[in-house]
């Protein structure tokens, strides 16, 4: 069975990213108000950055290698990308999207793992929360939950038997 590496903190970015945001308020700044008032300039830089190669780095050095090359070699593609950008968010102002929550999604994930952790169980999920903190709430009412403070020196991890939940 293949093991699975922890989720690494972002440690990489592409340098294209912000040069092509630079780009695209350099070329929004240049519109006319009513035009630039009805660019979604999310769109545009990911239209923008899909017909452009990627150039990561993962160091300060690399980065600044990375964009010094970028902005030398670069330019007009970055430019010209951009400018197709805007002209195809232009052709169809009245579309409309759900944007992305990748952080909302990923705080979410965490949340439920902190509550499976500190509830003992593996089977929480966003659907069931309610009723297993409910069924917590009333066994902690009984006693038939203890609750201690999370980290606290007293709490070990063989001190979780019985029945018994520090928080």
């Amino acid at each position: 069975m293949p093991t699975t590496q922890p989720e690494q903190s972002h440690t990489y970015r592409n340098v294209m990213e912000s040069l092509v945001v630079e780009e695209v308020d350099h070329q929004c700044q240049h519109l006319p108000t009513r035009v630039a008032n009805y660019i979604n300039k999310t769109e545009v830089i990911a239209y923008a950055l899909n017909r452009l190669p990627p150039m990561y780095a993962t160091s300060q050095q690399g980065w600044q290698q990375q964009r010094n090359r970028a902005s030398r070699e670069m330019h007009n593609q970055i430019m010209m990308a951009v400018r197709q950008a805007i002209a195809a968010v232009q052709r169809d102002p009245l579309r409309s999207a759900t944007p992305l929550k990748v952080e909302e999604d990923r705080n979410s994930q965490t949340a439920l793992q902190e509550l499976q952790e500190l509830l003992r169980t593996d089977e929480l999920s966003w659907q069931n929360v309610v009723d297993v903190v409910e069924q917590t709430l009333i066994r902690t009412a009984r006693g038939e939950v203890t609750w201690r403070k999370r980290g606290a020196a007293s709490v070990q991890a063989g001190d979780w038997h019985d029945n018994r939940y520090f928080l």
